[in-house]
């Protein structure tokens, strides 16, 4: 099923979206229950609540899956093999002494303020950076807590699925050996616009596209991915436990700005749509910060 969060007349609530039907169908969930978004729905660990009159998509206003993570997000970079060649080309991988495939899944993450809605603006502060790039990503979100999680149980540990653009500005994540600064600027994390549940998305058939003003960057499938998701779940759970609601980006393919040369970063007024098949489509216009 699709799952997606969203206001209407100033609430917020939760509901199963018929995405043929274009239509959203509330769950019978309190105001308090639906406040951090579909994390209401996995923390119930059961039945789902019943659903009200659907309505049309038209006359709610998505939000991200959830809205304010509990955590940081958890990223993992260089997770495709063409992507990590070229981020070993770009003069910004501070690893790239140690060889452009990593050994072991290597982990960032974003701060939950940085999370925004699909259609929400992602703002550009050209007082801080001058080289905003996009990564199309597919999000895992985790369903049931685990620490020391094997790969053979990983996927037992996986609520469902959304869509994450890893904004990213290049110069600060050069400038600093943690990638933290450059990752995490306000509203760099792009989530939606719904989630889907494990059932109903196939990792290996799934296919990730970037498009920049509808000109495709980024063309690839979740399975090429380096380090599989069982693998990415295992390694972050040995010591450190996953609690239903973390949200892990799992890398983005080849096609990134700075994969061209010159890179093409992102500028005011640009707009960046990412789709997997199987969700659906994140779509983001970035714009200059108020000076």
């Amino acid at each position: 099923m699709r799952v997606a969060t969203f206001s209407i007349a100033g609430e917020r609530r939760v509901g199963l979206v018929d995405a043929e039907g274009e239509t959203i169908a509330p769950f019978d969930l309190s105001v308090e229950a639906a406040k951090g978004g579909i994390l209401g729905l996995i923390e119930r660990n059961g039945a789902l609540p019943r659903t009200l009159s659907p309505l049309p998509l038209s006359s709610v206003e998505l939000e991200a899956p959830i809205p304010h993570p509990r955590r940081n997000i958890f990223c993992v970079g260089k997770n495709y093999y063409e992507h990590a060649h070229e981020f070993a080309r770009s003069g910004f991988d501070s690893s790239a002494a140690a060889g452009a495939i990593p050994k072991d899944p290597i982990i960032f993450s974003k701060v939950p303020e940085s999370v925004v809605a699909t259609h929400s603006k992602v703002l550009i502060d050209t007082r801080v950076s001058s080289a905003i790039d996009y990564e199309a990503e597919l999000a895992v979100i985790i369903g049931k807590e685990g620490r020391g999680i094997s790969k053979e149980d990983a996927l037992d540990h996986v609520w469902g699925y959304t869509i994450v653009n890893d904004v990213t500005a290049r110069d600060l994540q050069g400038k600093y050996s943690q990638w933290l600064i450059g990752k995490s600027q306000d509203t760099f994390c792009p989530m939606g616009p719904w989630a889907v549940t494990k059932d109903e998305f196939d990792l290996e058939t799934a296919g990730i596209r970037c498009f920049v003003n509808g000109d495709m960057r980024q063309n690839s499938k979740i399975s090429l991915l380096i380090f599989d998701i069982p693998t990415i779940i295992s390694t972050l759970s040995q010591g450190l436990t996953l609690k239903p609601g973390d949200i892990i980006a799992t890398g983005t393919p080849a096609g990134v700005g700075i994969g061209f040369n010159p890179p093409k970063y992102l500028k005011a007024g640009d707009v960046v749509r990412v789709e997997i098949d199987g969700i659906g489509t994140l779509e983001n216009r970035f714009s200059e910060w108020a000076q």
